[in-house]
Parts: C-alpha cells; sequence; structure tokens
C-alpha cells in the first residue's frame, strides 16, 4: 500500500465480526454496527513535543486494537475501506493470546 500517514497518526482497517450469535442466529448486515476492533495497517512517526523532539508512536502495523465507535476518518484507499485516526483515539492494544483464551 502507498500510504503512510503523519504525524501521531495511524491507518486502521476493521476486523469483522462473525454474522451468527453464540446459538447461531445469522445476523443481517442492516442490523449489525461497525466494529470497535481493527488491525493497524501503518503507522506514522510520531507526533512532536513542545521541545520539537519527536515522540515515539507505541503502535505499531499489525497490533489489533479497540477503538471508540465515532474515532478517526473513514478513507477508501485502493478499494479497500480504512480507518485514519489519531493514537490517542485508541483504547488499547488487544493481546492475541488472552483473547484466545476467554473465547475457549
Amino acid at each position: 500500500m502507498a500510504f503512510r500517514p503523519l504525524g501521531d497518526r495511524v491507518l486502521v482497517k476493521r476486523v469483522e465480526e462473525e454474522a451468527r450469535t453464540k446459538g447461531g442466529i445469522i445476523i443481517p448486515d442492516t442490523v449489525k454496527e461497525k466494529p470497535q476492533e481493527g488491525e493497524v495497517v501503518a503507522v506514522g512517526p510520531g507526533a512532536r513535543d513542545d521541545s520539537g523532539k519527536r515522540v515515539d508512536m507505541e503502535l505499531k502495523a499489525g497490533d489489533r486494537i479497540l477503538f471508540g465507535k465515532w474515532s478517526g476518518s473513514e478513507v477508501k484507499i485502493e478499494g479497500e475501506d480504512l480507518i485514519i485516526m489519531k493514537e490517542s483515539d485508541v483504547l488499547g492494544i488487544v493481546d492475541a493470546p488472552a483473547a484466545m483464551k476467554a473465547a475457549a
């Protein structure tokens, strides 16, 4: 992908939720809410502090994150729906092994 976020912005791809409930009921697209979980595709170099020094980003490409319902700006890049948001809009990083244990 030929896109690089600036400053403390991150490019996120939403992770699609399963279209069935635990009981096997299929949820139609018209009722589903947009997921608040995504995967970081690209990160900017980081913001600058008051003295002009670069503050490194805590996120990296490949991180699975949770973000606020109304966070960021939706964009379409190379036919793919993505979200650009500031690092501060990210609520946290989802730990994949812990998430797997909870689901089991």
